[in-house]
C-alpha cells in the first residue's frame, strides 16, 4: 500500500487510479449533512466561508465523544450520497478530495472529473480502528452542530481506497 505523507496535491491526485489503496498522513476536515448545507448556503449568499476549502479534504464523518486519553472517539465514514447535492459548489471553491463510503451519483462523478478531484472511501464499520489513526482533533466551526460540526483531524497512516479517480473512473462501475 502506497503511503502519502503530509499533503495531497492536485498533481499527485491525478496520478491515483480507481482501486488504488493509500495510507494518508496529513489533515482532513470532517463534515456531514448539516455542515454541508450551511457551507453551501454561505457560498450561495456570497459570504466568506469559516474555513478555506482550497486544497482541503472533507471526510464525511461525525465523530463520537472523545474518551479520556484519546484524540477522538469512533470516527467511521458516513454514507456519501447524502452530500451529493452539495459537492459541486465545494469543488468550485477548490476542494481537493472527499472521503466517505458508498457510491456517488453520476452528477458527482462528472464533477470530480471536471474539477480533477478524487473520491476516496474509508473502511466502513471500523470507526474505532480509524480513531487510532487520528493524532489530533480541533473544532473549526459550527460547534452548535455537535458531532456534525466541522473538525480538523490530523491523521497518520489513514487507510483510503480511491473509489473515483480524477478521470471519473469508479470502482463501482468500471472495475
Amino acid at each position: 500500500m502506497e503511503k502519502l505523507k503530509t499533503s495531497l496535491t492536485r498533481n499527485n491526485l491525478v496520478r491515483l487510479k480507481a482501486g488504488e489503496e493509500i495510507l494518508f498522513s496529513g489533515d482532513l476536515h470532517t463534515a456531514r449533512d448539516q455542515a454541508h448545507q450551511k457551507l453551501v448556503e454561505i457560498i450561495r449568499k456570497g459570504k466568506n466561508l469559516p474555513l478555506e476549502l482550497k486544497n482541503e479534504i472533507i471526510y464525511y464523518c461525525g465523530p463520537t465523544a472523545t474518551p479520556k486519553g484519546k484524540a477522538i472517539g469512533s470516527c467511521g465514514p458516513t454514507t456519501s450520497s447524502r452530500m451529493d447535492d452539495f459537492v459541486e459548489p465545494l469543488l468550485k471553491k477548490g476542494l481537493l478530495a472527499m472521503v466517505g463510503k458508498g457510491r456517488r451519483s453520476k452528477k458527482v462523478r462528472e464533477a470530480i472529473k471536471k474539477y480533477k478531484s478524487v473520491y476516496f472511501i474509508a473502511p466502513s464499520g471500523c470507526g474505532a480502528l480509524l480513531a487510532e489513526k487520528v493524532v489530533a482533533k480541533k473544532l473549526i466551526c459550527f460547534g452548535n452542530l455537535g458531532p456534525e460540526a466541522i473538525y480538523r483531524l490530523e491523521v497518520k497512516d489513514f487507510p483510503l481506497i480511491v473509489a473515483i479517480d480524477s478521470s471519473g473512473k469508479s470502482i463501482y462501475e468500471d472495475l
